[in-house]
């Protein structure tokens, strides 16, 4: 059996002790079941100059190689333009991006280096599986150093239009390095067909079925690859701790109230403001549900270094106040806010106390949230989820009360329909959502993928592969230095198709 090389940005450590975030969750059952080597930053930043060679500890069948990032590179690679320029304008939210050219400089040398500390790792048969936007260069990287592996690339956000897109200066070069991996993942169809319509029109690639692209005379296998939870672990988690006392007290304190309840990271993208706005609509129109209902919203702060996430803290901060004060009484508070991260276990046993599970962000990859939601309901007794049609998980979960997270009036009626809904249809809802999580898991889209990229790849393609068939590192990213001018007239998409029809 070929060895799985998972790349990652970050490298959930056993010895690290650190909370698991949804990359780790989805990823972890694959990698103790199959084994292999998992490579990337360490979550340390060093001194001075970073060690060429990567750092290696095992747990069970997992080997984790790591490296630590410098400061600037933390700075300039991680929060500038990963997620100052990279998660905004793939979130189509190009307003929030802040492009520096250095920055762009420190994410190319990042990518190269990553590639460099990789390389001496691998062996002849391994399959190599890179994940998400932090390294959007690391395909083309492996392919200048003569990796000849096989190389898929899976993207756990969304892909904007191309016409949002030509926002960044960088993005025609981005693309382009993108196409070295032999399969590309995507979690919607919609953003399988972005990024098809992206590669047409900024770096020639000929879309020649509704699966594949041809650049240079190389094939690029195109996939839809919805990540997964693991449904009944996680169900059986929301049982046991119901019972427990965290969530006992969080009971005795509703006093009888239903209970709304929001889990997200505090980030631009989950649509946090608009959802006070929609919950804040709810209590103005519907009188008498005040005191019969409240709102929990856990939101820990994440990326405190990047301005967007400093204002939004500023802003919730405030709305959440402004709520309180201006609809709260003495003996009730509508809405209570926790800014620290939860375990896992305890978020768990709150959902499964929860009346509605409220989703809404603007634009997601997937959210796997909402699936828990559904998996921690007890089936005889189940609460209603309130969903974004902008999460990709709507599209496997279009029982859930579907709304558009910009309107307010929508979703407070949204929430009312959930906290008047009856026992019947809560059942019916719970039912068909259960379905459409119950057989799959992190394990069968991990192997769903790796079975993918297997078929992608041959040995006389990876034969022909030389050093000189891709641009060399210091090559990847000046070509695009200057703004794209994008036109749509020539990328006709044909409609995507379930992965596991490839061949």
């Amino acid at each position: 059996m070929n060895r799985l090389v998972v790349v990652s940005n970050r490298v959930p450590l056993p010895s690290s002790g650190q909370q698991a975030g949804g990359l780790a969750v989805a990823l972890d059952g694959l990698m103790e079941k199959r084994g292999g080597l998992w490579f990337g930053w360490s979550g340390s930043i060093s001194d001075g100059p970073t060690a060429a060679l990567a750092r290696v500890e095992s747990a069970g069948a997992v080997d984790y190689a790591t490296v630590d990032l410098t400061q600037e590179e933390h700075d300039r690679y991680y929060n500038n333009f990963s997620n100052g320029v990279l998660w905004p304008l793939l979130h189509t939210m190009p307003e929030l991006m802040r492009f520096d050219r250095r920055d762009a400089r420190v994410y190319q040398d990042v990518n190269s280096r990553l590639a460099a500390s990789l390389q001496p790792l691998l062996r002849p048969s391994d399959l190599i599986w890179v994940h998400d936007y932090h390294l959007l260069l690391l395909p083309a990287a492996l392919r200048a150093r003569g990796v000849k592996n096989p190389i898929g690339f899976f993207l756990h956000i969304p892909f904007a239009s191309p016409d949002v897109l030509g926002a960044a200066p960088e993005v025609a070069g981005l693309v382009r390095d993108l196409l070295a991996a032999d399969l590309i993942g995507f979690q919607t169809d919609n953003d399988m067909a972005n990024f098809a319509a992206a590669a047409q029109c900024l770096a020639g690639a000929v879309r020649v079925s509704s699966s594949a692209l041809m650049v240079s005379g190389r094939r690029v296998r195109l996939g839809v690859f919805p990540v997964e939870i693991e449904a009944h672990a996680f169900a059986r988690m929301a049982a046991e701790m119901e019972r427990a006392e965290g969530c006992e007290r969080l009971r005795r304190s509703l006093q009888g109230q239903r209970l709304i309840l929001g889990i997200d990271r505090l980030d631009p993208t989950k649509g946090l403001i608009q959802r006070l706005a929609g919950y804040r609509r709810l209590l103005e129109k519907h009188e008498d549900l005040r005191r019969r209902v409240t709102m929990l919203q856990i939101a820990p702060v994440s990326r405190k270094d990047v301005g967007s996430y400093q204002k939004l803290r500023g802003t919730l901060d405030h709305d959440a106040g402004e709520l309180n004060a201006d609809l709260g009484e003495a003996d009730w508070v509508p809405l209570r806010m926790i800014s620290r991260a939860t375990v896992r276990p305890a978020v768990a046993g709150y959902m499964r106390l929860a009346r509605v599970g409220l989703v809404t962000p603007l634009r997601d990859g997937m959210n796997l949230v909402a699936k828990e939601y559904v998996a921690a309901q007890n089936p005889q007794d189940p609460g209603v989820l309130v969903l974004s049609r902008f999460a990709g998980a709507a599209r496997q979960m279009d029982a859930a009360l579907l709304v558009n997270p910009h309107d307010a009036d929508a979703m407070a009626d949204a929430l009312d329909t959930a906290l008047r809904m009856d026992l019947a249809e809560r059942q019916a809802r719970w039912r068909a959502l259960w379905a459409a999580i119950e057989h799959r898991s992190p394990v069968i889209w991990g192997r769903s993928f790796v079975a993918t990229l297997l078929r992608a790849t041959d040995p006389e393609a990876r034969a022909r592969r030389t050093p000189a068939s891709f641009p060399a590192a210091e090559q990847l990213v000046p070509h695009a230095l200057a703004p794209q001018r994008i036109t749509l007239e020539h990328a006709e998409l044909e409609p995507a198709t379930d992965p596991r029809r490839l061949n």
